[in-house]
């Protein structure tokens, strides 16, 4: 074989490689959600690494629930490295129609809510007919939650996720599962 014909089928497969690592086009959110059916407690089972949940060690939750404007009131909870349970509280707001999964959520004081940079797309990806498993993200793939309405989840339901998940261009290798307690 020549040295050009090494080169060349070299070449083909290392970019056929980073093409496969590479997103797999714009990020898609569910066509409806109902955000009734949405509200109330989430477990997360998994995650991304990221540097604002970087303390949180264990028995990580998200509650909605609706307030009388219409927006989302947010309480993440975890546990700590010294057992103590930290809490955030913030704000979500659905972008577009009422039947839309794309939110934008913000932490910052509501004095702030008017910069653009204090709010963060929160998008859902992918949610199970019975509103029981979702997966999260945004439309650059950086951050990736999984949540359950319980804080078990059976491994088949879990595996199938993964597998659409990496169809939507996530490196699932990169998920962290989270450790949850006894509830």
């Amino acid at each position: 074989m020549t040295i050009f014909k090494i080169f060349a089928t070299s070449a083909f497969l290392l970019g056929g490689a980073i093409a496969l690592a590479q997103p797999i086009g714009n990020l898609k959110s569910i066509s409806t959600l109902n955000v009734n059916r949405y509200l109330g407690l989430w477990h997360e089972m998994a995650k991304f690494p990221n540097e604002f949940q970087k303390k949180c060690v264990s028995d990580t939750s998200a509650e909605y629930s609706l307030m009388p404007d219409g927006s989302i009131k947010v309480l993440n909870q975890c546990r700590r490295q010294n057992g103590q349970m930290d809490q955030a509280i913030g704000l979500a707001k659905q972008i577009g129609n009422a039947s839309s999964s794309k939110l934008q959520v913000r932490f910052a004081p509501a004095w702030l809510s008017f910069l653009p940079f204090v709010w963060g797309d929160y998008w859902v990806i992918d949610l199970d007919e019975k509103y029981e498993l979702a997966a999260v993200s945004e439309p650059k793939r950086e951050y990736l939650w999984i949540l359950s309405r319980s804080h078990m989840l059976d491994e088949t339901s879990y595996t199938a996720l993964l597998t659409r998940l990496t169809a939507m261009g996530f490196d699932v290798s990169k998920l962290e599962k989270t450790i949850h307690g006894k509830q």
